[in-house]
């Protein structure tokens, strides 16, 4: 068998130190097909612009110049055509 980290004297710890805490009572979430109109409301309908620049740019922008390694072993740059979306 493989070694362990720390003595199994002390697991658990964490979670008996931590106080018990009752669960609160939460709406019932909506199931089936109510949940994938609400998924799609949030995604693609309630589309509220969040600070930063967004990640899909980015990675189009990286995706754009690939650098690859030929069979001969030297590094050459790849241009792909990705069309932009603004």
């Amino acid at each position: 068998m493989g070694k362990v980290h720390g003595s199994l004297a002390r697991a658990g710890k964490v979670k008996s130190q931590t106080p018990k805490v009752e669960p609160q009572e939460k709406k019932k979430t909506p199931k089936g097909r109510a949940k994938k109109r609400l998924q799609y409301t949030r995604r693609f309908v309630n589309v509220t612009m969040t600070g930063g620049k967004r990640k899909v740019r980015l990675f189009l922008l990286l995706a754009s110049r690939i650098l690859y390694i030929t069979h001969e072993g030297t590094v050459a740059q790849k241009e792909v055509n990705i069309p932009r979306q603004e």
